[in-house]
């Protein structure tokens, strides 16, 4: 405004850029190479890894039914492993399996085990499945044994009973079972039940692969009629 009252005289305005808030508008620097250089690979890094992400997660999506059943299954083994073992040197429901001196399979099963030394393992409720020669085989169980690993001998006792593939049956309360010769032996009173009848001995022994069975005497035998 001049001298004259009241007449405005207009005055240059400042550029609009420099009128904008923090100054935007205003001219930039050029990028250098080395950031242009940064910025091409970070988009070429992206344009690699999310393909092979999305890949991932689509191959993860397919297969995970199947990583839940092995998810699954790991779990029930590890829950059965729990259940079998007790404690230290103590299973239940183990399962011994050998060989014997003419290469045919035996089996030691019991209710509980308990590992008493490296060569002695207690047993209740044990069971022993001997292949014999000619295809035949016994069973014998007893409410308590010994498995004597190294000698490959079974001490059963109490309530032993002994099933041949003939269908003779013996019952004692101790015998003594020889794994690797597929024989065992008893020196008690004895009862036993077949093909042939009944007899009562004081023990019996099992000999030539358990193909032939001698009483101890004296023995008391009753034949059936036939």
């Amino acid at each position: 405004m001049d001298g004259e009252a009241g007449k405005l005289v207009p005055t240059a305005a400042p550029p609009l850029r420099d009128r904008l808030p923090g100054g935007v508008g205003r001219s930039r620097q050029a990028p250098s190479a080395a950031g242009i250089a940064r910025r091409r690979l970070l988009v070429g890094l992206l344009k690699v890894a999310l393909p092979l992400l999305a890949v991932l997660l689509l191959t993860l999506i397919a297969a995970w039914p199947e990583i839940s059943r092995i998810m699954r299954q790991e779990q029930l083994t590890l829950k059965a492993l729990s259940a079998v073992e007790i404690g230290a040197g103590r299973m239940v429901e183990p399962h011994y399996h050998g060989i014997d001196v003419r290469m045919r399979p035996y089996t030691v099963t019991a209710s509980v085990a308990v590992q008493r030394t490296p060569d002695r393992i207690d047993l209740t409720l044990p069971k022993a499945d001997v292949t014999l020669a000619n295809d035949g085989w016994l069973m014998v169980q007893s409410k308590n044994g010994v498995y004597w690993q190294h000698a490959n001998q079974l001490d059963l006792s109490g309530d032993v009973v002994l099933y041949r593939q003939d269908g003779t049956t013996m019952t004692s309360q101790a015998s003594a079972i020889d794994l690797k010769q597929g024989a065992a032996t008893s020196a008690l009173a004895t009862h036993a039940e077949g093909p042939f009848g009944t007899l009562d001995a004081t023990g019996y022994t099992l000999v030539d692969k358990g193909q032939v069975v001698q009483f101890h005497g004296p023995a008391t035998l009753v034949l059936n009629q036939r």
